[in-house]
């Protein structure tokens, strides 16, 4: 087989770049070998590709080809199996569905299960239809692993459950500490080979946001942690000594601007600020970026920071493979970069901690901040005023506190009893969990595309769904039916190679023009 030279040798001769245009053309092809030259005529500076005529030029320098399949780490893809470092991020309640995990997977990147707010059962079901469509391990998969503090029993269970099923990969997100569940699934299968080097049988993907979280999943587990776990037989005493010997996790995410739980760190500090502690600790863990991606200008501009791998989030909510109803999806498919808001968060509603979620055309933040102040202001339900008290029960519940009590007590006596028998001990807790069911409601609500709750509808958004809407605007993927994650996912590392060669010339000192950074969707097979 003819090597890539001798094929280019074999075209038709072609010009020299010295225009905008021209040099934009070639910019556009980073799988071909550049040629940065210079005319003797003028002395300017252009481009050129390898076959091209260089009479009245002289060769400065040269840029081999450029793939999507090079940008980051290639580490991360010999590792889990990828294609590309691409990866798909879990969005919670199913939103990330099974058939948006195979597509990716198929397209040659790694995407995640939104297992955080489901049951067992439904879980379980997922796991079993994945490795039936991609098997274990000949494609890449992974289920989310959430920190749930406010139901540190059904987190466990979940970890459980992820070992027992023999789930090789997970993302762990929303940590704010380490606990039992997600060291004892990192942990668990630590085995030493015959060349006394230890062995993983989990990966984690640790998502974080703030350095002191990054430095816990960087460094080996609490040993009050691991001891707590040999005792009650969740680790073997090997698993505990080898699991004291190294970091818990080899790949961490920054996420930064992102949807859902975030800090709103811009990632142009939060990556390298993750990065330096890395090497401050030693690590050569893979540090990824996350939050604010959707673009290929942005995408390269992670990579340029020095990510390992790239992961998306809220774009992929507008796809049809993503678990929202179609109007949901309607509504993302509008957003702009600003239509979006920080509102409490169901999972951690007594700690005050917000997610992001999308502003324009719900009225879900607002109301959710609402019910927070009313729970930070009063005792118990019964506390509330008569007028703040009519306006939830016909607004926001539109059932009376005890008829929304009731639906509550029946989730919540099928899921951890625990919670029922505490709020009919403490109205305070008792609050909180009506209010949290209107939270966690309205994401189910927006899942369902029930019409008569849109205003409600809490989806979770990051700004780079408005910039994502606006890069695509004219393309093939504006409308909402042509969305597909794989399409999605290609056309931001092709663009993103092509904004990285441009910038490459750029830093050569060719005149690269303003065009050749707009990369324009198409369809990519």
């Amino acid at each position: 087989m003819p090597d890539a030279s001798s094929v280019a040798n074999q075209r038709p001769p072609t010009a020299p770049a010295f225009s905008p245009r021209a040099i934009a053309h070639v910019a556009a092809q980073p799988r071909e070998t550049v040629r940065v030259i210079r005319s003797r005529a003028n002395g300017g500076i252009g481009v050129a590709l390898e076959n091209a005529n260089l009479e009245n030029a002289e060769t400065i320098g040269t840029l081999p080809p450029l793939y999507p399949e090079w940008l980051g780490h290639r580490g991360f893809a010999s590792k889990f199996g990828t294609r590309f470092a691409y990866v798909g991020g879990a969005m919670a309640n199913g939103i990330a569905t099974t058939r948006m995990v195979i597509e990716l997977a198929r397209a040659g990147c790694l995407g995640f299960f939104g297992a955080a707010g489901l049951s067992l059962s439904r879980i379980e079901a997922a796991i079993s239809e994945l490795r039936s469509a991609l098997g274990e391990p000949v494609l890449p998969w992974g289920v989310n692993l959430i920190h749930s503090p406010a139901e540190p029993e059904h987190e466990a269970a979940v970890a459980d459950l992820l070992i027992r099923a023999d789930v090789r990969c997970v993302e762990a997100s929303a940590y704010l500490r380490l606990t039992p569940a997600v060291v004892r699934y990192a942990c668990s299968g630590l085995t030493r080979d015959n060349d006394g080097r230890t062995q993983r049988r989990h990966r984690v993907i640790a998502k974080v946001s703030r350095t002191e979280v990054a430095r816990q999943f960087l460094s080996p587990p609490p040993a009050a942690i691991l001891d707590a776990l040999r005792v009650r037989g969740g680790l073997t005493p090997e698993e505990v000594e080898l699991a004291a010997q190294l970091p818990l996790v080899e790949d961490i995410t920054c996420e930064a601007d992102s949807g859902g739980h975030t800090d709103n760190r811009p990632l142009s500090v939060l990556l390298p600020e993750i990065a330096a502690l890395c090497a401050r600790l030693g690590s050569d863990a893979r540090v990824g970026a996350a939050g604010g991606l959707g673009t290929p200008t942005a995408v390269a501009a992670a990579f340029a920071l020095g990510a390992d791998y790239v992961q998306t989030g809220s774009i992929n909510q507008s796809c049809i493979e993503s678990g929202l109803s179609a109007s949901a999806r309607a509504q993302l498919a509008q957003a702009d970069m600003a239509d979006v808001a920080m509102a409490p968060a169901a999972d951690m509603f007594e700690m005050g901690v917000d997610v992001q979620v999308l502003r324009r055309g719900t009225l879900f933040a607002p109301r959710a901040r609402k019910l927070y102040e009313l729970y930070r202001s009063y005792p118990s339900l019964a506390a509330i005023p008569p007028e703040e008290r009519e306006k939830v029960e016909s607004t926001y519940l539109r059932a009376t506190f005890a008829q929304a009590w009731a639906s509550t007590r029946e989730f919540w006596a099928r899921r951890d009893p625990q919670q029922v028998a505490r709020a009919e001990r403490d109205p305070k807790h008792q609050m909180a969990l009506v209010f949290r069911s209107y939270l966690g409601l309205a994401s189910r609500w927006a899942i369902d595309g029930l019409s008569e709750r849109s205003a409600d509808y809490q989806i979770w958004c990051g700004p780079a769904m408005g910039a994502f809407n606006t890069w695509v605007k004219g393309s093939f993927l504006e409308p909402v039916e042509n969305r597909r994650v794989a399409q999605v996912a290609l056309n931001l590392l092709e663009g993103a190679a092509a904004i990285t060669r441009a910038q490459q010339l750029r830093s050569y000192g060719v005149p690269v023009p303003a065009s050749a950074f707009d990369y324009r969707p198409r369809v990519l097979g």
